[in-house]
């Protein structure tokens, strides 16, 4: 198969995990705020949300992440100097940490499948921003590469993550002021 086609089929799993994981952290914090409800509409409401989750997990998920791996892997096996340079190094580490996010989402969704709540939903929009992050982090790696300033780029990584949780902060404060 051409690297290309390979490339292409990459980056369509890439973006279908990321939309799979920013739909299931949506779905937790929903289920999360079920407590908030009368018993039977947290009944209702979990119950369908447990399906919810299941299904996204299973179907759509986790697939796109193993075939993430699969087209990623063929891709440095096609070409191996990918492997000798150092945005490569650092996008891999983002990668790895990002496979244990996932995990980290599996153990939450097996969590909130016994009606085990022990995040917020405030956590967890905050846990959701950090998915964006390694979003920005890995693609701003690959297309700006070498060229690249670190010092600038990590600083702006962590102006990014400081921004999202200032604006997680206003939702909540607006939120609550709107419950009143």
């Amino acid at each position: 198969m051409d690297y290309n086609a390979i490339k292409a089929l990459h980056i369509i799993f890439v973006v279908s995990w990321f939309a799979g994981l920013f739909y299931m952290v949506r779905l937790f914090i929903y289920h999360t705020e079920t407590k908030e409800k009368s018993e039977l509409e947290a009944k209702i409401l979990g119950d369908q949300y447990k399906i919810m989750q299941k299904k996204l997990w299973f179907i759509i998920t986790t697939p796109a992440m193993v075939l993430t791996f699969v087209f990623g892997v063929w891709m440095l096996l096609k070409n191996t100097y990918l492997l000798t340079l150092p945005w490569m190094h650092i996008k891999l580490t983002f990668v790895v940490l990002l496979l244990v996010y996932h995990l980290i989402c599996h153990r939450i969704m097996n969590q909130l499948k016994r009606d085990e709540i022990r995040w917020t939903s405030t956590q967890l929009r905050l846990w959701n921003e950090l998915a964006t992050l390694f979003l920005v982090a890995i693609v701003f790696l690959v297309e700006l590469q070498t060229t690249l300033d670190w010092v600038k780029g990590t600083v702006g990584f962590f102006l990014v993550g400081i921004l999202l949780m200032i604006a997680v902060k206003i939702y909540k404060h607006f939120r609550q002021k709107n419950k009143s």
